[in-house]
């Protein structure tokens, strides 16, 4: 929602930059999909560590 208001802002404000955005933006998403994938990877890998490292204390009995 709160990207159409700024969108009708910008046409209302500049309308053939408001339609360029418009055109580009599904580019733009399309180019951004690597990236969160890449994203999703090393988040994976960050909680894949994380659970690596805390593993002996979690077999002594600490806290979850």
């Amino acid at each position: 929602m709160v990207k159409l208001l700024l969108w009708l802002l910008l046409l209302a404000v500049c309308w053939p930059l408001a339609l360029l955005a418009l055109v580009l933006y599904p580019f733009l998403w399309l180019l951004s999909i690597p990236f969160r994938v890449v994203r999703a990877v090393l988040e994976g890998l960050v909680d894949l560590v994380r659970a690596l490292f805390f593993l002996p204390a979690r077999l002594l009995g600490g806290r979850a």
